[in-house]
């Protein structure tokens, strides 16, 4: 028995919302009133639910988990770190070796001096984003991201009691709209969020952007928080800039990055976030109180990640770069449909906008009707709206049968 498109949308919508209240007793605080789940894993259930009711296969394209399993030597690095006892609490911020294995690399690919004690390690890098924003951001604050962009950086925002400055993107996702960017700063804003290699469009913000925000943080006195969790997923060039290195920016920037995309390790759950020492001490407080600390035996693991061999992510990279070549070439040759090529990360974010539906009318027919599912552009702001994101860190097969299956279901429309 099949969903009509209705039936669908409200399952999606359910599972973004949470479990309704059932009682007075289970009245919840303010702060969490408007939070949502990511578009990613309500979707990712929905198309579950499709292959239990038909009994067919999804082409699953709607989550960013890489398919490649962790490279070895550094599974072997985890195993051993629990066979030698490497089980016990560590300090909230990290272990001492991992953060001097992210000072080290840190330096090495920003190409600005960090010390071990600017660094503060987490289980993924999510803590760097969400804490360190609890840390900086008060009620009253404004916080500028981009739009359409990563869900956790409104989530963050609303918690921290801060106001929400969604910032639009080019047509091509590699950057903010610079005027609308400078318009939008305010007195109140105290953060601005850049996201390069970017999430949903895979964009690269360009060298002159990042130096003309770093004038306006000296200019306007806000912080930077900069998200590279896919600083070494790119395709075109040797490197993505990055506003760290730019003089004069790393005393008012947070740089995050972590193990989940580059290396493969999703469910391992660790990340980091380089800062000014001053502000180290106050997120690991927040660490302290929250998760007390990240696993010890998978910091070790991250140590053998970023100092060990790199063979299986240079393979992985020209993977990728194949597979988003097939996605780019795929798309655009469905009519009404368009794809810029993105520079990294693993997403295609695609213009179907000529068809007159909206994003989440046009992927929930995809999902409904071509069992294939993509994530619509409103999942990550309202300026997602005619967009829809498709992964191609799934498997090859599933992105070629994909493909077909967008093809044959836009034909209808």
């Amino acid at each position: 028995m099949g969903f009509c498109h209705s039936g669908l949308n409200v399952l999606i919508r359910r599972i973004a919302r949470g479990p309704a209240s059932v009682s007075c007793c289970s009245t919840t605080a303010d702060r969490v009133a408007e939070l949502e789940s990511e578009g990613a894993y309500a979707v990712m259930a929905a198309a579950s639910k499709v292959e239990q009711e038909t009994g067919k296969k999804v082409a699953r394209l709607e989550i960013g988990q890489p398919t490649f399993p962790t490279p070895q030597h550094i599974v072997q690095a985890g195993v051993r770190a629990i066979e030698s006892g490497q089980t016990k609490y560590s300090s909230p911020s990290g272990v001492q070796s991992l953060k001097e294995a992210v000072a080290e690399h840190t330096t090495k690919t920003r190409g600005i001096k960090t010390r071990p004690e600017e660094v503060v390690i987490g289980p993924g890098a999510k803590p760097g984003l969400f804490l360190t924003t609890l840390a900086l951001v008060n009620a009253g604050d404004e916080v500028m991201y981009p739009d359409p962009g990563f869900p956790t950086y409104k989530a963050m925002t609303l918690t921290a009691g801060a106001t929400p400055v969604p910032v639009p993107l080019t047509r091509d996702g590699s950057s903010f709209e610079m005027a609308s960017f400078e318009k939008l700063i305010s007195p109140k804003t105290k953060l601005v969020v850049l996201n390069s290699p970017g999430n949903p469009t895979g964009g690269v913000m360009p060298q002159n952007d990042l130096e003309r925000i770093a004038e306006l943080a000296k200019q306007y006195d806000f912080w930077v928080m900069t998200d590279e969790i896919y600083s070494r997923l790119l395709y075109d060039i040797p490197r993505a800039p990055s506003i760290y290195s730019i003089p004069g920016m790393k005393e008012r920037t947070i740089l995050v990055d972590g193990f989940s995309k580059t290396y493969c390790m999703t469910g391992w759950r660790l990340g980091w976030a380089v800062m000014p020492q001053q502000l180290t001490n106050k997120v690991e407080l927040l660490l302290t109180h929250s998760v007390g600390c990240t696993a010890t035996f998978t910091q070790g693991a991250g140590v053998a990640a970023l100092t060990g061999p790199e063979d299986d992510l240079l393979e992985m990279i020209e993977d990728y770069r194949s597979r988003r070549d097939l996605v780019v070439q795929g798309l655009n040759s469905i009519p009404g449909v368009t794809c810029p090529v993105p520079a990294g990360a693993f997403y295609a974010f695609f213009d179907v906008s000529s068809f007159g539906l909206t994003s989440r009318e046009i992927s929930t027919k995809l999902l409904q009707e071509g069992l294939v599912a993509v994530l619509p552009g409103t999942d990550f702001g309202a300026n997602g709206e005619g967009f829809l994101r498709l992964s191609y860190a799934s498997p090859r097969d599933q992105i070629e049968q994909g493909l077909e299956r967008i093809l044959s279901t836009l034909k209808t429309l």
